[in-house]
């Protein structure tokens, strides 16, 4: 595997990361002893940026990120995130990110994580009760302290990065960026570039639906978050079936899988710019790593272009509850 400098920070990460998320809900049933199975397989080919958040499960996704850290600790680099607030029943509270709630997550993220600490801190989600400078700058005294070595924001606009870029370095801002989210390509992403900042992509196979598995909303379990997602639904999910099914093409002309045609397309977008596509399974992460290997020409970007251009997905890419907590 191949490693990528995160923006100018000097964090260095395997090109590939690896989304956790989907190990403890979201995506179906859990099973534990595979996710960890996953894990450690992970390291044995190289992908060792794993990314958590506090609110996944929630809180169990790094209980279990724990487990998987012991012994090899040093050979991954390890991202976790804060500010987003569940309850235990795992509703959605809201959203917090005072310099005192920034430590009391810190500390509590390090214990379940059985760490000393955390690679790389995110703010999960602007709290627009609080000034991003108040916010970094509690984050920034984590740095001081050892407890993080890299500071992070999510979905934060152009406007907040820059603030919070003023405050302390930025080495990455984790968004949604894939063949099917590509809005941040207009102010975002050059800001991110002028600023020196990675671009961390998380749901690079828009949450499974570019891998070509999905063909119907019934290959998603019963609990599957995804079934409630616009983009699942109704005509949408019609719609954007066929533009899945043009890539697919592509991919079958190239001897590689969509899944890796996708996540090569990210790749070939900068070397700045760090897809994290999450999965349960060793051998799915196996096809993903496998993204780093498939090498796109000018022909090949401009046929993807034509099959998949920008905005070309129908519906929005959360619910609306949830597109009201985005900045980007």
């Amino acid at each position: 595997m191949q490693t990528r400098e995160l923006g100018n920070s000097g964090l260095r990460v395997s090109a590939i990361g690896l989304g956790c998320m989907g190990m403890s809900e979201f995506y179906g049933p859990r099973n534990e002893a595979q996710s960890l199975a996953t894990l450690k397989h992970a390291l044995d080919v190289g992908v060792s940026f794993w990314d958590t958040s506090d609110i996944y499960g929630p809180r169990t996704n790094e209980v279990l990120v724990g487990r998987a850290l012991e012994g090899v600790r040093d050979r991954v680099i390890l991202a976790t995130k804060f500010g987003i607030i569940r309850d235990d029943d795992g509703e959605f509270v809201g959203l917090n990110s005072r310099p005192d709630y920034v430590r009391e997550a810190c500390e509590a993220s390090l214990k379940r994580l059985g760490v000393d600490h955390i690679d790389l801190y995110y703010q999960h989600r602007v709290d627009p009760e609080t000034p991003i400078e108040e916010t970094v700058g509690a984050m920034a005294r984590l740095v001081e302290e050892g407890k993080v070595r890299h500071l992070g924001l999510s979905e934060a606009s152009a406007d907040t990065l820059r603030r919070a870029s003023s405050v302390h370095p930025i080495a990455a801002l984790q968004t949604e960026y894939s063949l099917w989210s590509r809005d941040i390509e207009h102010t975002i992403l050059p800001t991110c570039r002028e600023l020196g900042v990675g671009l961390v992509a998380y749901s690079p196979l828009g949450r499974g639906f570019l891998s070509g598995q999905i063909k119907t909303i019934d290959d998603l379990a019963e609990d599957d978050w995804r079934r409630g997602n616009p983009r699942f639904q109704g005509e949408n999910f019609e719609k954007n079936l066929a533009l899945v099914e043009l890539i697919q093409d592509i991919a079958a002309s190239k001897d590689c899988t969509p899944a890796q045609l996708a996540l090569a397309w990210l790749l070939a977008q900068g070397d700045d710019v760090v897809p994290i596509p999450g999965t349960r399974r060793a051998e799915r992460l196996d096809e993903n790593a496998g993204g780093i290997d498939v090498e796109l020409s000018d022909g090949d970007l401009a046929a993807i272009e034509a099959a998949f251009p920008r905005d070309a997905a129908t519906g929005s890419r959360y619910p609306e509850a949830m597109m009201q907590m985005l900045e980007g």
